[in-house]
C-alpha cells in the first residue's frame, strides 16, 4: 500500500469508506425490516436499501473529486517542485496559490525553497570560483592531448571505449557507429586485440607496437599501451594525419564494472538512444516516418558528436498538414534512402543501448514495423519520458513534452521543435534532468525504472 501513489491511496481509502458505508446502511436496513416483522413494508425497506446503495457511493465520488482537487493534487504538485528545485539547476517557484486551501503548506514550502536557494548561492560562489579553475585547466589538458599525432583510444578493464579523439572516431566510423562505451571490439577484430594483450603479459611489457584488423578487412598499426589498472591505450596511425583531433570521454567508465542482467544496471550507467521521428500522420499501421534523428547518453550525459539524424522517403506524397508540423516536403525527401535501410542503419547505431522516446510506443511501432521487412528487430530495453514524468510529476501533471521541458526550464528552440534531432535533444535533456530526482527516490536501476512505470501504464495508454 505504501509503493502506491499518494492519489491512488487516497482513491482506495474512499473506496473503502464507500464500501463501508453501504454495508453498514443495509445491514441496517436489515436489521430494522426483521425487528418491525411487517412484510408489507418490504418494498419501502428495499427502497430505502437501493437509494443508500447508490446514493452513498455518489456522495463519496463527490467528496473524494473535491479532495483529490484541492488536496491530493496540490501535495503532488508541490512535491515534485521541490524535487526538481532540489536536484536540478532549474528555478522553479512554490506559488501560494498552488494549493489554497491547505493552509501554510504552500508559504511553507515556498519558504524552505527560498532558504535553500539562498544558502545555495551564498556557499556556491567559492565553489563556482574552483570549478571554474577546473574547468580551464581541463581544457588546457584537452587541447594538449588533442594535438598527439595518433588516433588514441582509452579502453576499460572490460574492453569499452572511455575515451577517443577525432582521429580515432574517423577510424572506428569506417567500421560501424561511433559509440562511446562501446565494446572495442565492435571496430577491431577481438583475437588480434587479445592477442597483443596476451604477449603483453608473458612479456611483462607496459609498451609495444601492434598490428589490429578491423571488422572491414584493414589493418592499423601502431602502440598499445596497458596500464596498472587494467584499462589500455590504442595508439594507432590515423586515416588523415591532419584532420581534427576533439576528445570525446568520459574517465567515470574506467572505474565501472558490467551488470549481468539489464535490470540491474544503474539508470546513470546505461547506455541510452534517445530518438524520434517525423512522420506523414498519426496512425503507425497506415503512415510513414519521414525524418528520424537521435542522440546518445552515457553517464547520465549527452555524448557531442554521436548524434543519428536521417530523411526518409515515405513513397507517397507527405499530406500537406503533416508538412506545416514538422516542415519536411517531398522535395526535401527526394532521393532519401526507404525507412527498412534508415531503420536497419539506426539499428546498428543502437547496438547495445536502452532506447528512449517520449510516447515510446508510437516511434517503436514503426521500428518494428520496418523490421518485418529488413529483419532488423529492436529487441533493446525500451523507456518512456511520459512514464517518467508521471513517476516525478505525478499523474495529474501535463505530460506533453513542451510541457515537461517548461517544468524541467528547458528551452526548445523555436526552429528545432518538431524535428527529429531537436524533439531527440529535448527528450534526452528531459531524461538527464530527472535522473538525480528518480535516484532521490531510490529508483536506482532500470528495472525498478521499469516497474515503477507499469504503475504508470494508463497514462501512457490515454496520452
Amino acid at each position: 500500500m505504501r509503493n502506491l501513489p499518494l492519489r491512488l491511496r487516497v482513491f482506495l481509502f474512499f473506496c473503502l469508506v464507500a464500501a463501508g458505508s453501504v454495508a453498514v446502511v443495509l445491514a441496517a436496513v436489515w436489521l430494522g425490516y426483521r425487528q418491525l416483522a411487517q412484510p408489507d413494508a418490504l418494498s419501502a425497506f428495499v427502497t430505502v436499501a437501493v437509494v443508500s446503495a447508490f446514493g452513498v457511493p455518489a456522495l463519496a465520488t463527490f467528496v473524494w473529486l473535491l479532495f483529490d482537487t484541492n488536496v491530493s493534487k496540490p501535495i503532488e504538485a508541490i512535491a515534485a517542485r521541490l524535487r526538481v528545485g532540489t536536484h536540478t539547476n532549474a528555478d522553479v517557484g512554490i506559488d501560494d496559490e498552488l494549493a489554497p486551501y491547505l493552509g501554510d503548506l504552500a508559504p511553507a514550502a515556498a519558504a524552505l525553497h527560498q532558504k535553500l536557494a539562498a544558502l545555495a548561492s551564498d556557499g556556491g560562489q567559492g565553489f563556482a570560483a574552483d570549478v571554474e579553475r577546473l574547468r580551464r585547466h581541463r581544457l588546457q589538458l584537452v587541447q594538449i592531448l588533442s594535438d598527439l599525432p595518433n588516433a588514441t583510444l582509452l579502453i576499460s578493464r572490460d574492453h569499452h571505449v572511455v575515451l577517443y579523439d577525432g582521429q580515432a572516431a574517423d577510424l572506428m566510423a569506417s567500421e560501424a557507429p561511433v559509440r562511446l562505451n562501446g565494446s572495442v571490439f565492435d571496430y577491431l577484430q577481438e583475437g588480434s586485440v587479445r592477442k597483443a594483450l596476451s604477449l603483453m603479459g608473458t612479456e611483462d611489457r607496459r609498451r609495444r607496437t601492434i598490428a589490429v584488423t578491423g571488422h572491414s578487412g584493414a589493418v592499423y598499426s601502431g602502440y598499445i599501451r596497458v596500464f596498472e589498472n587494467g584499462c589500455y591505450a590504442l595508439m594507432l596511425e590515423p586515416l588523415e594525419v591532419d584532420a581534427s583531433r576533439p576528445l570525446v570521454y568520459d574517465l567515470d567508465l574506467l572505474d565501472r564494472e558490467a551488470s549481468q542482467e539489464a535490470s540491474d544496471t544503474a539508470l546513470r550507467e546505461l547506455s541510452v538512444v534517445a530518438f524520434d521521428t517525423e512522420t506523414t500522420g498519426l496512425d503507425p499501421a497506415r503512415d510513414d516516418v519521414v525524418q528520424i534523428g537521435a542522440v546518445r547518453i552515457v553517464n547520465g550525459k549527452i555524448v557531442p558528436g554521436e548524434t543519428f539524424e536521417r530523411l526518409v522517403d515515405p513513397g507517397r506524397p507527405i499530406p500537406p498538414h503533416s508538412s506545416e508540423v514538422h516542415g519536411i516536403d517531398d522535395d526535401m525527401v527526394a532521393g532519401a534512402p526507404p525507412f527498412s535501410e534508415v531503420s536497419a542503419e539506426f539499428h546498428r547505431f543502437a547496438t547495445g543501448a536502452v532506447l528512449l522516446a517520449h510516447n515510446a510506443p508510437f516511434d517503436m511501432a514503426f521500428l518494428r514495423r520496418a523490421a518485418e521487412t529488413n529483419g532488423a528487430a529492436f529487441e533493446n530495453p525500451v523507456i518512456d519520458t511520459v512514464h517518467i514524468s508521471a513517476i516525478v510529476f505525478g499523474g495529474s501533471a501535463t505530460h506533453t513534452l513542451d510541457a515537461l521541458c517548461e517544468r524541467l526550464e528547458i528551452t526548445i528552440p523555436f526552429e528545432d521543435r518538431h524535428t527529429a534531432t531537436g524533439d531527440a535533444v529535448a527528450t534526452a535533456r528531459a531524461f538527464a534532468a530527472m535522473l538525480p530526482i528518480l535516484e532521490a527516490r531510490g529508483i536506482r536501476t532500470l528495472g525498478a525504472l521499469r516497474e515503477e512505470c507499469r504503475k504508470h501504464q494508463r497514462i501512457l495508454e490515454t496520452a
